[in-house]
């Protein structure tokens, strides 16, 4: 399922079903107007409500939540990407470790220390550049 909005998933699902908002409300014991505005987006169902929403709609709550779509992206990296994202990572933690322990030791004077965290900045900011 693509990323839409939650009002988008149910009322797709709604109407997949052949059901009105008439009986979605009736089955979670909600008007009509809510359903309309869960629909549109103007409000969202009661935290409680949603497995019993997610249950009447034959889907889970990740689902309907959209939890799953961005695990599913991340399935579908190449072992070449999360290489990738490991080096820049560590990288990353690294330079902040290195300059960290270096100025408690009084071991790395400023200039160095901000080229240090630059770098691993620099690496933060191409892994999430990645990402998108």
């Amino acid at each position: 399922m693509k990323k839409t909005t939650m009002g988008a998933i149910i009322a797709e699902k709604r109407k997949e079903l052949g059901m009105t908002q008439l009986e979605l409300a009736g089955h979670m014991g909600v008007t009509d107007k809510a359903v309309s505005k869960w629909e549109r987006d103007l409000s969202y169902p009661d935290i409680n409500s949603i497995p019993k929403l997610a249950e009447i709609l034959g889907m889970s709550v990740d689902e309907l939540m959209q939890i799953k779509s961005d695990s599913v992206q991340q399935e579908n990296k190449t072992p070449v990407q999360e290489l990738l994202h490991t080096i820049f990572s560590a990288v990353c933690l690294a330079m902040g470790v290195a300059v960290v322990v270096l100025s408690v030791m009084k071991k790395i004077d400023l200039q160095t220390a901000i080229i240090m965290l630059g770098i691993g900045l620099a690496c933060s900011g191409i892994d999430m550049l990645q990402n998108k």
